[in-house]
């Protein structure tokens, strides 16, 4: 048995990977953390990006769900959980190509989409006027969480796709000296 076919066999766990990875973004979500710095846009990208096409949405949207069991429902959440899909499709984008560049346009994306969505939905809400005024206002007071979710998904999604990446060369298979072209 060559060394290529053994190290093969024993990277099982890199198909595990990703949903360690998600999990324990949904751990990061629970502990105490400054506002809007929580991994749930990236894990929604990352889940998009490597996981299979409905396993990559659910899995991440299942995180969610376990941490605000743990944290508590609130007002608006379909509007997240919304966004949180609409994120997981924008990391189907990913999945063919992931570059570094790919990866932060995407992150950045995931973030506007994030503050777009739920801001909205907060203007639904009872606390502004359903006018441009209030859609505007709602606009507005969600600025300063704003930072805190851009810095939160570039680190995040960086740490979890330079994670999966790093462990892929790993994983691969080692070919044999003899085998290898140059």
């Amino acid at each position: 048995m060559g060394i290529g076919r053994f190290r093969n066999r024993e990277a099982g766990w890199f198909d595990a990977l990703p949903y360690a990875l998600i999990a324990i973004g949904a751990v990061l979500r629970v502990v105490p953390h400054p506002w809007n710095f929580a991994p749930i846009g990236a894990m929604a990208l990352f889940g998009g990006a490597v996981l299979p096409r409905g396993v990559g949405i659910a899995v991440p949207l299942a995180a969610l769900a376990l941490s605000d069991a743990v944290l508590g429902f609130y007002a608006g959440f379909a509007w997240v959980y919304g966004s949180f899909v609409l994120i997981g499709l924008l990391g189907l984008a990913l999945r063919r190509r992931r570059t570094v560049a790919r990866i932060i346009a995407a992150s950045l994306a995931s973030s506007v989409l994030f503050f777009l969505v739920t801001n909205f939905g907060e203007w639904l809400g009872p606390l502004y006027s359903h006018h441009v005024s209030g859609l505007w206002a709602s606009y507005l007071a969600g600025i300063p969480f704003f930072r805190n979710t851009v810095a939160s998904d570039l680190i995040y999604s960086l740490a979890f796709f330079g994670a999966y990446e790093s462990a892929s060369r790993f994983a691969r298979p080692l070919v044999p000296t003899a085998q290898r072209t140059t």
